[in-house]
């Protein structure tokens, strides 16, 4: 079967597992779709509405299930840990967070990190802080922090019901509906924690980037009185309804049609549908893979990693987070960011939030730099770690926080190179 051919059936196997996921709970007859609907929900959890990837047949089930458990256990990824703290929203949610500080400014003595990225001089009292998105956590910026680690006052969250952070009370013991508005107010409780004075620069990936715009646009003054650059990799500003996840249109107006109620019907049955989603695995693997990377050579233990966090968000909360998108636009509160350093960053092969999505942002802000990197997908930030963290120290030497000619090596391992829009 060619690439293309097997791609196609991919594409229909994931409608066909969508809708029968929903005619499944239509019926009543969950035990009879649970695996079909585990592998629908894993499409979402891969931030897409449909798709799947063709796993390899010729490897046994048992050799896949041990190399998993080998990738576990070897990976280096997502283990750094910084200072823990915690913040409460409005709704009384609790926020799990980790500050990595500067290191101490040794003069000569100066850590070869520091001088690589910035050259000898302390940087300005600069906080950075990260945020995640849907369905991951605040270690899905592992090369980044590696990078910045003791360089840069840094700031790693975990977005309401994911990581370490508590269930979102609002939505769990109230049934209120989940905004990117709650997200934005989340992030304004951690901030003022984590970040109670000096200037801020704001990175956010997908959902994360949907969630610095709507602190923007709920607190403007913050913008303009603290944030001195920012950075939008992989979100959008609105319009996510019209993306078809590179699904063909009979399939995509599908998945459009059954896919609200499919989501509802599962997170009511969500011991029943993880279950599902364990029997599913290997087709979970493949569907992370085509929704997150694009590259054919990505590190297999990259990969893990990023199926891992994924596999760790909740049924019923990817259920309680996937109509907020729909409902997303920011587009206005861009102009907050108009005389701001600002990195617009995507992957040219997203389909998740496709790279057209950014293009429109860096339109909105024409100071921006857009940097396009080809052969990426959704997950740039791990896929082509080291164009991303060379554009981010760029970003800081722009809003003026450390000295110019900053660069970064080392911390990825892919020779991809971005495309300056």
């Amino acid at each position: 079967m060619s690439e293309s051919s097997a791609e196609a059936v991919a594409d229909a196997a994931a409608a066909v597992a969508v809708v029968a996921s929903a005619t499944g709970a239509a019926s009543g007859s969950w035990r009879k779709v649970t695996g079909v609907a585990g592998a629908a929900i894993g499409v979402l959890a891969a931030g897409a509405a449909a798709g799947v990837a063709v796993e390899r047949m010729t490897v046994g089930r048992g050799m896949r299930r041990k190399a998993r458990l080998a990738l576990d256990s070897a990976g280096p990824y997502g283990t750094l840990r910084g200072t823990p703290g915690k913040a409460y929203a409005d709704d009384g949610t609790e926020l799990y967070y980790e500050v990595d500080e500067v290191e101490p400014d040794l003069g000569p003595a100066v850590s070869p990190r520091r001088r690589r990225l910035f050259g000898r001089k302390a940087p300005a009292p600069v906080t950075v802080v990260f945020s995640h998105g849907y369905c991951l956590n605040q270690d899905s910026w592992h090369f980044q922090r590696a990078a910045l680690r003791g360089v840069v006052r840094t700031v790693h969250w975990d977005q309401r019901s994911h990581g370490r952070s508590g269930r979102g009370v609002a939505q769990h013991e109230g049934g209120v509906g989940l905004t990117i508005d709650q997200l934005g107010r989340d992030l304004k409780a951690v901030l003022d924690a984590a970040v109670p004075e000096g200037p801020i620069v704001l990175v956010g990936h997908s959902m994360g980037g949907m969630t610095v715009m709507a602190l923007a646009a709920q607190y403007p003054e913050l913008i303009r009185g603290r944030v001195v650059a920012t950075a939008f990799v992989g979100t959008s500003s609105g319009r996510l309804g019209e993306v078809n996840f590179g699904l063909p249109v009979a399939g995509v107006n599908a998945v459009r049609r059954v896919l609200p109620g499919v989501l509802k019907a599962l997170g009511t049955q969500a011991a029943l549908v993880e279950k599902g989603r364990r029997v599913t695995a290997d087709l979970f693997a493949g569907i992370i893979k085509r929704y997150s990377f694009a590259s054919k050579d990505v590190d297999p233990a990259v990969e893990r990693f990023a199926e891992r966090m994924i596999e760790s968000t909740p049924i019923d909360v990817v259920a309680e987070f996937y109509p907020a998108f729909t409902d997303h636009d920011k587009t206005a509160a861009l102009a907050y960011f108009q005389n701001l350093p600002v990195l617009v960053l995507a992957g040219v092969q997203d389909l998740v939030t496709p790279s057209e999505h950014s293009e429109v942002i860096a339109d909105l802000l024409p100071d921006a730099e857009l940097v396009l990197v080809p052969d990426a997908g959704h997950l740039v930030m791990l896929e082509h770690p080291e164009v991303v963290t060379d554009r981010l120290a760029d970003l800081l030497t722009r809003a003026g926080a450390v000295p110019a000619g900053a660069t970064v090596s080392g911390y990825g391992s892919t020779s991809s190179t971005a495309q300056p829009g």
